[in-house]
């Protein structure tokens, strides 16, 4: 099983998501970001970076991240990221419509690709359909698991930017599941947590 060390925020959400018994089997260590710096990344193989983490802190904390990556390292971010702390990262603000499953013909606008992917076979459509916070535009030759139709990327996989895996999204199920909204969230993570400790990425 891959070792995953969660960057903690120290907010209420990452609290009850990170230390939920069930997701916790999962995760080797919590690092709290304020002591990032000086933390050693030595013992994993995976990072996971939680929605809604300080941005300054983020640029800060971005060379430590690609040294992480660069040494062979899965680096997953969630939730949307506006601070461009990753090369090639290319996000887009796109409105948030929360309550689109209230309307009349409700769509998500949300795509599924590679439906034969292993992540699949350990979460579904619906367990990651709940909004989006905006899109990536991610680097040639990365891989797209979900989009919206009208362009650009929710859910990407990149082994070419760095020497490892970047796993990114803008969907944000660690807040949602922390704030005790948005039941999909915690499907999600039910099947996404062990995809990443354990499924071929």
């Amino acid at each position: 099983m891959r070792k995953i060390g969660v960057v903690y925020g120290g907010c209420v959400q990452h609290h009850r998501t990170f230390n939920e018994p069930k997701y916790q089997q999962y995760i080797e260590d919590l690092i709290y970001f304020p002591e990032f710096a000086e933390a050693s990344l030595d013992a994993y193989d995976v990072l996971l970076l939680p929605s809604q983490l300080h941005q300054g802190l983020m640029l800060q904390a971005k060379d430590k991240i690609r040294e992480f990556a660069d040494r062979g390292g899965i680096v997953v971010a969630f939730g949307p990221q506006s601070t461009e702390w990753f090369p090639g990262q290319k996000w887009e603000f796109r409105p948030t419509n929360f309550w689109w499953w209230l309307e009349k013909d409700a769509k998500s606008g949300l795509v599924q690709h590679n439906p034969d992917h292993n992540m699949f076979k350990y979460l579904t459509m619906a367990d990651a359909t709940w909004h989006q916070h905006g899109v990536f535009w991610p680097p040639e030759g990365s891989e797209t698991l979900i989009s919206l139709e009208e362009g650009g990327s929710v859910f990407y996989i990149d082994k070419v930017s760095t020497g490892g895996t970047l796993i990114m999204t803008t969907l944000d199920p660690d807040f949602h599941y922390g704030s005790y909204f948005m039941p999909a969230t915690e499907l999600f993570l039910d099947g996404f947590l062990p995809w990443l400790a354990e499924g071929d990425l």
